[in-house]
């Protein structure tokens, strides 16, 4: 009996030597479904003769029309049905015809396309003698990011005699940029024997493709938890995969003021939460420049009037007064949002003062040309109306403690914002974005707001009619609706969570003066143990929405793709939450 249980254990292992059984997977019906039975791979090639692929990812690229990509092209697609073994080693780039200027910048983005390619090969990929050659053609020298910047572009793919062409045309880096995001979506991971991976390559397509919206955002919130710069950074990572092109920084609010500002050092001083959670100008700047090279404009978010209370409490003991008011009060309720209490004091010149030392460092780090967000949502009219400062100084002009009133004061408050930007910015006269708010009513706005000078951002629920009655009345706008992008809904209170497919059906207006929308990761909840999984793969439906806003794909349509993409943000480590189980990935359509 003994020596019977040797003899099959030794066969088994000699046969598991010799064969590797696994299942594969096949294109049926337009959908990758695994294999019902283990099969014995000995030769990968022969197997794709066969219709049989060793990778779920390597199924998708020629099962459908539009294989694995995300977001979906808004110009025709045409995709071969064959692909073609390659390495990383063997990418080759022709820069002929582009703006030497452009050179040093489209380097970076190169290095970036190639090291995403070696993250999906792994570190077991065997090399491959077929040469993939990247010729760029791009026409524009500017490498501003901006709503009007170009990000249009065309990609081909041609294969003849082992040798694989691919033609990028964009008229800016950023078009070039997005062509490679997409390229590097027509390439798989495959097995190549029981001790190797290796790597593919669709034989050809044409791709034309641009965005819908100019505005594709997604906001973190960096006051209420602290995040370390690495988690931003793989946030960034995960915006460019899916042709995201904003990362709204929601740096500063009531809680702490982790932004360290040289020429108002106690800003962090009294507002950070630690010394080591702190975002020096340094980390601004690397955040910054990290994202230009992946197509990512950095909006920092600076919350004012209301949300101010960690880090303004020197003031008094500076001699400068009271810079904010109602700083911790209580009961909590009555005079703001969320605890600890404060409103910047719109009747103390020193504030705005110490608001242009801030706005100067940041602009200097972020940028000239670009634009900040001045938050403008949510003031308690019962914090300002209890400040015995506040009410003497309306006194002093006139006026009285109506809500018209205050109005007018929070709406001055703005406009002296707008007034020191122009300052710093030496004249330049551009826009500055603030949340939807009562100031923002449609019967009260045009009162307070210029509508050349302020874009709105809305986050009220998709039934609200404020978006096209602010549109009707001239404004511009990003739209974020509360109850399909809002990703913290559903884990405090009563609020609903909204998942993957709440977010792409939700649908915003395409009509002159929506600049776009943004997905928003409030952090009351969330640190960075939790990020990844909550963000995404949301903010990747809500980004496909904003790049492609398709009339006809549903979200039956858009689950194989979007776990194809789910994955590939898995490779480039960004720990996206499961859509499904397992089996439902490999078996598309099974679940629904």
């Amino acid at each position: 009996m003994m020596l019977f249980v040797i003899w099959i254990f030794f066969l088994s292992t000699s046969i598991t030597q010799q064969t590797t059984f696994f299942r594969t997977f096949e294109c049926i019906n337009n959908q990758c479904q695994r294999t019902s039975q283990p099969i014995s791979i000995i030769d990968p090639g022969q197997l794709r003769l066969k219709g049989h692929h060793t990778t779920l990812a390597a199924c998708r690229l020629v099962c459908g029309s539009l294989g694995g990509l995300w977001p979906v092209p808004t110009g025709p697609v045409n995709i071969g049905k064959n692909y073609v073994s390659t390495h990383p080693n063997e990418i080759r780039f022709d820069l002929k015809d582009i703006p030497p200027s452009t050179k040093p910048f489209l380097s970076e983005i190169l290095d970036i396309f190639v090291g995403n390619l070696r993250w999906m090969c792994g570190e077991k990929c065997e090399r491959s003698s077929s040469t993939v050659i990247v010729h760029l053609k791009i026409s524009s020298e500017d490498l501003n990011l901006d709503w009007n910047t170009n990000e249009e572009y065309t990609l081909q793919i041609f294969t003849k005699e082992g040798k694989i062409d691919v033609i990028v045309t964009a008229s800016t880096v950023y078009g070039a940029r997005h062509a490679l995001e997409t390229l590097s979506q027509l390439f798989a991971p495959v097995i190549e024997s029981s001790h190797a991976t290796g790597m593919v390559v669709i034989d050809q397509a044409k791709i034309q493709d641009k965005p819908i919206f100019p505005h594709r955002g997604l906001l973190i919130d960096t006051a209420r938890n602290f995040l370390p710069v690495s988690a931003i950074l793989r946030t960034i990572d995960g915006l460019a995969a899916t042709k995201m092109n904003v990362l709204h920084w929601h740096a500063t609010d009531t809680q702490s003021f982790p932004l360290q500002i040289k020429s108002r050092p106690l800003m962090a001083q009294y507002g950070a939460y630690s010394l080591d959670m702190i975002y020096t100008p340094e980390d601004v700047d690397h955040i910054v420049t990290y994202a230009k090279y992946r197509g990512v404009r950095v909006i920092l978010e600076l919350d004012s009037p209301s949300h101010a209370s960690a880090g303004w409490e020197w003031g008094e003991s500076a001699g400068l007064g009271a810079l904010a008011v109602c700083m911790h009060q209580e009961p909590w309720r009555d005079y703001c949002i969320q605890p600890p209490c404060g409103q910047l004091n719109p009747v103390n010149p020193k504030t705005i003062d110490v608001l242009r030392d801030i706005y100067r460092d940041m602009l200097s780090l972020v940028g000239m040309n670009n634009i900040l967000h001045l938050g403008g949502d949510e003031v308690f009219i019962n914090c300002w109306n209890t400040t015995a400062e506040i009410i003497s100084a309306l006194k002093e002009r006139g006026m009285g403690r109506e809500m018209s009133d205050f109005l007018q004061l929070w709406g001055e408050f703005h406009t002296k914002q707008i007034e020191i930007l122009d300052e710093i910015k030496e004249g330049k006269k551009d826009y500055a974005i603030l949340w939807s708010s009562a100031l923002t009513a449609p019967d009260e706005i045009e009162k307070y707001l210029d509508k050349n000078r302020f874009i709105i951002q809305t986050w009220v629920e998709s039934s609200n009619e404020l978006a096209d009655e602010l549109l009707d009345r001239g404004y511009k706008l990003i739209i974020s609706t509360k109850n399909a992008w809002y990703l913290d809904h559903g884990f405090w209170g009563t609020t609903k969570y909204h998942s993957w497919r709440n977010a792409y059906d939700n649908r915003i207006p395409r009509r002159e003066g929506v600049l776009g929308g943004e997905v928003c990761m409030w952090g009351e909840y969330v640190n960075e143990g939790g990020l990844d999984s909550r963000v995404w793969p949301r903010a990747a439906a809500v980004g496909e929405r904003l790049w492609s806003d398709s009339h006809t794909l549903k979200t039956r349509d858009a689950e194989p793709r979007l776990q194809s993409h789910r994955e590939r943000l898995q490779l480039r480590q960004i720990h996206a939450d499961a859509m499904s189980p397992t089996w439902c990935a490999q078996h598309a359509t099974k679940c629904f």
